[in-house]
């Protein structure tokens, strides 16, 4: 991994007050991930690390400062056109994995191919880039026509890891995606990601609570090093 002065995710200065009747803004004066770069970002429940997440992904945006991604702006983008750099530039693992239960593997796989002119212009053979993805990350061929639902979870993690992959994406979001698997199976799914993001040279952020998976990560970043909480004037 190459560090450069240009890098796909770039936070500067950013202020986010939750709505209602909460006096609290979430502050984050620097934090950016570089190209092919992998980034644990650690934090306890309730240390804003979803909000993060969140102002990160275009879905709620800072009152003051800037998230770019791949050198975009958010802020400056239109709802509609926000909507399509998400998908675009942005490949997300949920943590519920966020399945189509009565769609396909295919199907699930393939979907933001339909939202994404770019990724999709850089897959040639949308079905056989499934069926790869799915070969490489451990999913035999005949699991391609079933449904989502009749899978296993961790099958089903491994179609969500395939869905936000396709189409290269410039950065991958995973928020707790090994909270629900025992640690020999947690290892075995971080190389199978760190393989697939190195394959594509896409940016790799995880948001976990688990110190131990700080090993494996180029990086380690903790909310408390770069975040804090400020009080509002009411």
């Amino acid at each position: 991994m190459v560090i450069t002065d240009n890098p796909i995710l770039n936070i500067k200065d950013i202020h986010y007050q939750w709505p209602g009747r909460i006096p609290f803004t979430l502050n984050v004066p620097d934090f950016s991930v570089h190209p092919a770069e992998s980034v644990l970002l650690l934090g306890e429940s309730g240390s804003g690390k979803s909000t993060l997440l969140s102002l990160i992904c275009g879905t709620i945006m800072p009152s003051k400062g800037v998230v770019q991604v791949a050198g975009n702006d958010l802020s400056k983008l239109s709802a509609s056109l926000l909507d399509q750099f998400r998908v675009e530039k942005i490949g997300i693992i949920f943590q519920q994995f966020n399945l189509l239960p009565f769609g396909s593997v295919l199907d699930n796989i393939l979907l933001p191919l339909s939202f994404a002119p770019e990724r999709r212009a850089r897959v040639v053979q949308p079905k056989e880039t499934a069926r790869k993805l799915c070969t490489d990350l451990g999913l035999p061929d005949n699991l391609l026509n079933m449904r989502a639902s009749t899978l296993s979870v961790g099958q089903q993690q491994r179609v969500a890891v395939a869905r936000a992959m396709i189409g290269e994406p410039a950065l991958l979001v995973a928020d707790e995606p090994t909270s629900a698997l025992d640690e020999s199976t947690q290892i075995a799914f971080l190389d199978l990601l760190f393989t697939q993001s190195q394959n594509n040279n896409t940016s790799l952020l995880m948001v976990s609570h688990d110190e131990r998976l700080s090993k494996y990560f180029d990086r380690v970043v903790r909310m408390t090093e770069i975040a804090s909480f400020g009080k509002t004037t009411l």
